[in-house]
């Protein structure tokens, strides 16, 4: 979900700015006017580099995108070529009355937007159904990051729903889990390597071995811990132990719960490199390489949902 202590401001917000920039009579590149408005909202580098759930664009690239395509949709912008804007008249004689704020409710007044809102579905009808239905959706993101947060959200219920069914499951089962998911990661070879190596050493604190390329130019040592409770960090230390013993270079612990933040700040201060892997990202990786999840169910789970949103 978006971090709601971000500087980011939302789209609407955006609208006001950004035909008062335009009201220079100026045609600008909506690429340039995501550089002038950065600087009018004082954004920092890394708020600038915040990017949306899909990880395909900027987050404030794209807020002021929409903002740009709803000012067009209410006829305050105009753009004769694509990926520009400038003021339009009506824009103009809206910036001599001096309003406060430019946002949905406010561009409800000209015909053309309200005409564009109900083709695209987006009528308030349909909006008190989406924010009615679903608790996650926010009035002050745009239609792209309803659908981007909605499907996000329910990944993030998903990978829950897997690590209980894990938690509920026997410990081969867990095993299994372990070697379907490096398997489909890319490690271990084949099958038949990778089920004789991991859950079968039990051998000085490292449950098991696999290749990290099918070549198998390098092993990785594993560790998998089906836990409810926070692993401890001399679990992690012990597990480095193991691995110093062996001359390996790497590792990969893997469990069911979480890690205290001393177990990641260790990592870092040792040799060999050593990858934690929680519960939450052992779901998304389950969701990701679709091990252990029905892809039927997940198609089925996404459209429903997708249906409160509709165009």
């Amino acid at each position: 979900m978006p971090d709601t202590t971000s500087n980011i401001p939302d789209y609407q917000s955006i609208m006001l700015p950004l035909l008062e920039l335009a009201g220079d009579g100026t045609t600008y590149r909506l690429r340039d006017a995501v550089d002038l408005l950065a600087q009018r909202f004082a954004l920092s580098q890394a708020e600038l580099k915040e990017m949306l759930p899909s990880g395909y664009a900027p987050l404030f690239a794209n807020r002021v995108g929409w903002a740009s395509t709803y000012l067009k949709k209410a006829g305050l912008l105009e753009s004769e070529k694509r990926g520009t804007f400038q003021i339009s008249e009506r824009g103009r004689s809206i910036l001599k009355a001096k309003p406060e704020r430019i946002d949905i409710a406010f561009l409800d007044q000209f015909p053309e937007f309200v005409a564009f809102r109900k083709g695209k579905g987006k009528s308030t009808k349909n909006d008190e159904k989406a924010s009615g239905t679903s608790q996650q959706v926010d009035v002050d993101q745009n239609p792209e990051e309803q659908l981007e947060f909605a499907h996000q959200k329910l990944q993030e219920e998903l990978a829950q729903e897997l690590l209980q069914a894990v938690l509920d499951a026997s410990p081969q089962f867990f095993e299994q889990l372990v070697v379907d998911l490096l398997l489909a990661m890319g490690y271990g070879g084949t099958r038949a390597d990778a089920g004789r190596a991991i859950g079968r050493s039990n051998d000085g604190g490292v449950d098991g071995i696999i290749k990290e390329d099918r070549l198998g130019l390098d092993i990785i040592y594993i560790q998998a811990k089906r836990w409810e409770n926070t692993v401890p960090v001399r679990e992690v230390r012990d597990f480095a132990g193991a691995l110093l013993g062996k001359k390996a270079r790497k590792g990969v612990f893997i469990t069911t719960s979480s890690y205290p933040k001393s177990a990641y700040e260790y990592i870092q201060s040792i040799e060999p490199k050593i990858i934690l892997i929680d519960g939450e990202q052992l779901g998304q990786f389950m969701i990701e390489h679709n091990v252990g999840v029905s892809p039927h169910k997940v198609f089925e789970v996404k459209r429903v949902d997708l249906d409160y949103f509709e165009g």
